[in-house]
């Protein structure tokens, strides 16, 4: 299931700035830091700064619209979201090629600490990251 960007994220209006990094995401195989997507939009010949890409890159995870992981090293990576609830990622270290999984366990064991402990309206994350069966070989 592919979900569009919504014309506008996080109450700003949209730019022809936000609209080439969107289509750059699309192009995208995978996630892909903003420095990355930078340099890739740069060899395309769009003139964008790097400023201007993360901003836009930040608002778009915040309105739900792309998909935004940490890494193990401190990196925030950023893709164009495939499903519109709440899922998780398997994702290459190499490559950067990553699958949506749903994980109903995950979902059951949040809930189960955070009753154990007394938590409520609790969110999570959870990012796998390993080598794709291409990188692998």
């Amino acid at each position: 299931m592919t979900s569009e960007p919504k014309e506008k994220a996080a109450g700003q209006r949209s730019t022809r700035q936000r609209a080439a990094i969107v289509g750059a995401l699309r192009k995208s195989s995978g996630f892909k830091t903003a420095q990355r997507l930078h340099l890739d939009m740069l060899r395309d010949g769009e003139r964008v700064g790097l400023a201007t890409v993360y901003r836009n890159l930040q608002a778009l995870a915040d309105a739900g619209e792309v998909d935004a992981l940490h890494t193990d090293i401190g990196e925030t990576m950023f893709r164009l979201c495939e499903a519109a609830d709440h899922h998780h990622h398997l994702v290459c270290r190499v490559c950067g090629r990553s699958v949506e999984v749903k994980a109903e366990e995950v979902e059951t064991w949040a809930a189960r600490v955070a009753k154990r402990h007394g938590f409520k309206q609790m969110t999570h994350t959870v990012e796998i990251f390993g080598l794709c069966g291409d990188c692998s070989a």
